[in-house]
C-alpha cells in the first residue's frame, strides 16, 4: 500500500448507514449517534474503505485538558465549541498496515479546520481524544504528534451529569490546530473570529464549577 495515495474525506449522506453498521460491528465501543456538531470521515485507498473516524463535541470538562489550556471556568463553557473530540477511530479488518493510522490522523488534521468552517461556520482550535490504557498505548496518536497531557478521573458522562463511580482513567491526548491555540482559548477576551458558531451554554457559576 502506497500511503501517499490514502485519501480522507467526509462520509456522504448516502454512506452514513454503512458507516454506522461497520462502526457498530468492529469498534469495541460500538457506533455513536450524530448529535450536535459532528463530522464522520472515511479513509480510502483506491476508493476502498480502510478506516473510519468520528469527530464530535468535546467533553464538558476534563481536568488534564483544562489545565493544559489554562482557561477560566467562566470562559470554558463558552468556548467548548472551538474543540472537537476524536470520539471514534477504527481501522477496518484487513486494513492494518504500518504507519497507516498516523497517516490518516495527519490527513484528518489537515482538512478538519476547513471542513468545520464549511459545515458549521467557524473554525476549531483544538482536538482531543481519550485512550483506554488497558487496550491501547496511544502509539498512533504519538506518531501523529498528538500530546498526552494526563488522565481522566474515570467518570463517564450520563444523562444527568456524570457517573458516581469512577472506572478506568483514560489517557488524554490533544492536538492544537494552531500554534496559538492555547493562548486564544485562555485569553480574557476572545478574538472576534472565534466568537461565532453555536448557542452558548446557559449555566450559572455554581453549575460551571
Amino acid at each position: 500500500m502506497d500511503l501517499h495515495r490514502i485519501m480522507v474525506r467526509p462520509v456522504y449522506h448516502s454512506e452514513e448507514s454503512a458507516f454506522q453498521k461497520k462502526m457498530q460491528a468492529y469498534h469495541y465501543l460500538g457506533a455513536l449517534p450524530k448529535i450536535g456538531n459532528t463530522i464522520w470521515y472515511v479513509a480510502t485507498y483506491e476508493e476502498k474503505w480502510q478506516a473510519l473516524l468520528g469527530f464530535s463535541a468535546a467533553a464538558l470538562k476534563c481536568s488534564a485538558r483544562d489545565r493544559w489550556i489554562g482557561w477560566e471556568y467562566r470562559h470554558q463553557y463558552d468556548r467548548l465549541n472551538l474543540l472537537a473530540n476524536n470520539s471514534r477511530f477504527l481501522i477496518l479488518p484487513g486494513s492494518h498496515k504500518k504507519n497507516l493510522a498516523s497517516k490518516i490522523l495527519s490527513l484528518s488534521r489537515q482538512r478538519i479546520q476547513q471542513d468545520w468552517i464549511d459545515r458549521f461556520g467557524y473554525p476549531l482550535l483544538l482536538l482531543e481524544t481519550f485512550v483506554d490504557p488497558t487496550r491501547f498505548n496511544g502509539t498512533i496518536y504519538k506518531a501523529a504528534n498528538w500530546q498526552m497531557v494526563g488522565h481522566t478521573k474515570g467518570y463517564q458522562r450520563t444523562r444527568n451529569g456524570y457517573s458516581n463511580t469512577a472506572k478506568i482513567p483514560k489517557m488524554v491526548f490533544i492536538q492544537p490546530l494552531q500554534r496559538s491555540s492555547r493562548t486564544i482559548l485562555s485569553c480574557s477576551i476572545l478574538n472576534k473570529r472565534y466568537q461565532t458558531g453555536g448557542s452558548r451554554m446557559k449555566l450559572n457559576a455554581e453549575h460551571m464549577k
